[in-house]
């Protein structure tokens, strides 16, 4: 994307203008590089200008290639330029001209931005001895975090081509107020103070921004402004202050301007410079406006080199990581941290290093409720995928323990994916004392249990084998040594097989007796029936008739064989519903071959002659 005349892939252009000068028109512009959106803005003009000043290079071209060469923190950003047909297309990072919101800054961010804007001047006079010559509201960019941004660099030069006939032809086009009528005479003096054209251009601005503002809204604003009235009206170059003298005034030296310049300055200071400035920086940020501290200095304190920080993780982070809530001490609310923290973590969390993550998703539970639940689908939640096949357990470790976080939010299919099942039951005793008594006593006579279903049952088998041995007149047969049934269920069961094998001779009798018995079983067990209807909770619908568990009568050994009981009781109670399944085997037609005598003969068999019926004697030897 650095090189010359290569236009970005995948650019889409917004068709709404946001600003027209003379020089060129501005738009939107994004870039879609697979799941990421990448805001530009894009300046486009034609090629060729008919002044005889632009012949060389257009305004456009050249602003453009100023912005490849300087490049600084404070310096609009260069991306790409290209042309197509007959324009001429320049894309820099995302940003708006200053004049479009200027009306509802305050002071003090007027005070952060005019900072800015002296940096780069500084460093376009201290390092690249080059002059702006044209500083003004217009060149003036702001960025979507409100950080103002040098641009207008179509009148740059170099101190060797700073002439004045170079001033003289642009003047023309030149930010009037920003001229000083005696250019001419204080080229004169150039050798001695090259920066003169910046300093006249820069104190003027300030004159324009700040002329309405109220003195006790920023320290020291009276002084700067009387400073810089005076710089203008001094008609000497050399007595006019440099752009070092006006970094350095109590206006740009105050305790909000300090935080902030040592904050971007951050990667130049020590170790022992980081270590005091961040051990008292809670204390210091406490004071200020909670609404300025956020809106300006937000992204730099969740910047890559304070997350890195021992010292900030220890003093600082605490409070600026976690929204205030409860009546905790943290620096800012949860709107103010929603609206100006949480997006800078949306981007953090794209960084692919392994201290930032933890750190990360140490405080992930405190803030994950300032993410919209979009946001943590499609930007947090790839990472955290991506972060749990790492090989650094730390990192594996907390990666799913946030995951578990994002369930309840999310969903465990939208977590884990795949599909699920319930492979789990719940196993815990419901409480039955919920319930009205009224309501209680309803279901206990409409629904029957399965467990309690063997015990009435078993009752009532009982109950039946205790009248079928009281009304018998069958002697009592002695218990054989090791009987193991001790029921009375039993006890009927051996005095059937013993009458079945004694009393073989009144068959008859013992037969219509044992009719008799039986109708007599069965009107005792319908009682019975009828007064456990009143006590059992089960329904007639529902239960079973207690006559088909009558103790059954063993009177042949055989039947206790579990082929001859499974075959009589398929054969009587149930249906075979394989029956049709069956296979049919039918016998083949068998063909009689009649049997015939075969001769063997062979060549080596030894015919016996001597054959009788007799075998061998005793005399055999």
């Amino acid at each position: 994307m650095g090189n010359d005349h290569s236009q970005i892939p995948g650019l889409e252009i917004d068709e709404r203008v946001v600003e027209v000068s003379d020089f060129w028109s501005q738009q939107s512009a994004t870039v879609q590089d697979g799941e990421h959106v990448t805001k530009l803005s894009l300046f486009s003009s034609d090629l060729f200008f008919n002044d005889p000043f632009w012949v060389p290079q257009t305004p456009l071209k050249k602003f453009s290639k100023n912005l490849m060469i300087y490049r600084h923190p404070s310096i609009v950003r260069y991306v790409s330029s290209w042309q197509k047909a007959c324009k001429f297309y320049l894309a820099v990072e995302e940003v708006i001209p200053l004049s479009h919101i200027i009306a509802h800054m305050s002071t003090m961010e007027i005070c952060l931005g005019l900072y800015s804007i002296l940096k780069a001047l500084c460093f376009l006079h201290e390092t690249a001895h080059s002059s702006h010559n044209n500083l003004c509201l217009a060149s003036i960019f702001v960025t979507k975090d409100s950080s103002w941004k040098l641009g207008g660099m179509e009148y740059l030069c170099p101190y060797k081509t700073l002439t004045a006939e170079y001033l003289q032809k642009s003047k023309n086009y030149r930010y009037n107020k920003a001229v000083d009528t005696n250019e001419d005479k204080n080229l004169l003096h150039s050798n001695e103070r090259m920066d003169f054209v910046d300093v006249f251009a820069f104190c003027t601005l300030v004159g324009e921004l700040i002329k309405s503002k109220h003195d006790n809204e920023v320290p020291y604003l009276a002084s700067f402004k009387a400073f810089c009235t005076q710089a203008v009206q001094e008609p000497r170059i050399v007595q006019r202050p440099r752009l070092r003298n006006l970094l350095e005034h109590d206006f740009f030296n105050h305790t909000f301007i300090k935080i902030y310049s040592f904050l971007i300055e951050l990667p130049l200071k020590s170790d022992n410079e980081k270590t005091e400035f961040f051990a008292g920086l809670k204390e210091e940020l406490q004071i200020l406006d909670e609404k300025l501290v956020v809106s300006q200095l937000g992204r730099l304190l969740v910047s890559r080199m304070v997350l890195l920080n021992k010292i900030a993780r220890n003093c600082l982070l605490p409070y600026v990581m976690i929204p205030k809530k409860d009546g905790n001490d943290a620096l800012f609310s949860e709107e103010l941290f929603k609206l100006h923290i949480a997006p800078k973590l949306l981007n953090v969390f794209r960084v692919r290093d392994a201290e930032i993550r933890i750190l990360l998703l140490k405080y992930f539970p405190h803030f994950m409720h300032c993410f919209s639940q979009n946001e943590l689908q499609c930007h947090i939640l790839p990472e955290l995928l991506v972060a749990i096949k790492d090989t650094n357990n730390d990192l594996v470790s907390a990666t799913l323990h946030t995951l578990a976080e994002l369930v309840p939010i999310l969903g465990a299919d939208i977590v884990i994916g795949g599909k699920r099942a319930k492979l789990f039951n719940d196993g815990k005793p419901k409480n039955h004392h919920s319930f009205s008594s009224k309501k209680s006593i309803t279901i206990h006579q409409n629904v029957q249990k399965a467990e309690d279903l063997p015990l009435q049952l078993e009752n009532v088998l009982i109950h039946t084998s205790e009248l079928e041995n009281s009304n018998s007149d069958l002697p009592e047969r002695p218990r054989p040594d090791g009987e193991e049934g001790e029921t009375s269920t039993d006890e009927v069961e051996q005095s059937g097989e013993e009458d079945a094998i004694d009393d073989n001779d009144n068959w008859e009798d013992w037969d219509n007796e044992q009719m008799s018995q039986a109708d007599i079983n069965n009107q005792d067990i319908q009682d019975s029936q009828t007064s456990e209807k009143s006590k059992s909770p089960i329904n007639e619908k529902d239960g079973l008739s207690s006559s088909n568990y009558r103790s059954k009568k063993i009177l042949d050994i055989t039947e206790l064989d579990i082929k001859n009981q499974t075959k009589r009781h398929m054969e009587q109670n149930e249906i075979d519903f394989f029956e049709d399944m069956e296979p049919v085997i039918k016998k083949e037609n068998k063909f009689l071959i009649n049997q015939k005598d075969y001769a063997f003969s062979s060549k080596l068999s030894a015919k016996n002659e001597d054959e009788h019926g007799d075998g061998w004697g005793d005399e055999w030897d």
